[in-house]
């Protein structure tokens, strides 16, 4: 198995798209109501689906970078504007904290090897 992509809401399509393609995400999709992107790097996608309703998203979504600091850097030298600084947290990983132009969270985060193998990652077979 493998996780196909996740769907954020957003209030303004356009606004939103624009945002990810500054972000440096490839568009494949692009309709009035969703939006597809592809990373970089690899196979993951991620899309927009435009709401109109009242919603509060508690989701995070975040995108791994291994030189996070200057992909942060230069999306500050174009105006993104980030809530946290990359920080190295207790968990082994470097994030920086933003917000999409609809209130969504996301974090670029560098995490390397203790992504998928911290060393409290448990190990417990079927």
């Amino acid at each position: 198995m493998n996780l196909n992509q996740v769907t954020l809401p957003v209030k303004d399509m356009e606004q939103a798209t624009a945002f990810y393609l500054k972000l440096g995400f490839t568009q494949i999709v692009d309709t009035p109501h969703y939006a597809r992107f592809e990373c970089p790097q690899g196979s993951a996608t991620f899309s927009l689906v435009l709401d109109s309703g009242d919603f509060s998203n508690g989701a995070v979504i975040y995108f791994e970078h291994e030189k996070l600091d200057k992909w942060v850097s230069d999306l500050k030298s174009i105006g993104i504007k980030f809530s946290q600084e990359p920080t190295d947290q207790s968990y082994l990983w470097r994030e920086a904290i933003l917000y999409d132009p609809s209130g969504n969270k996301i974090k670029l985060y560098w995490a390397g090897e203790n992504r998928l193998n911290p060393p409290w990652r448990v190990n417990k077979h079927a």
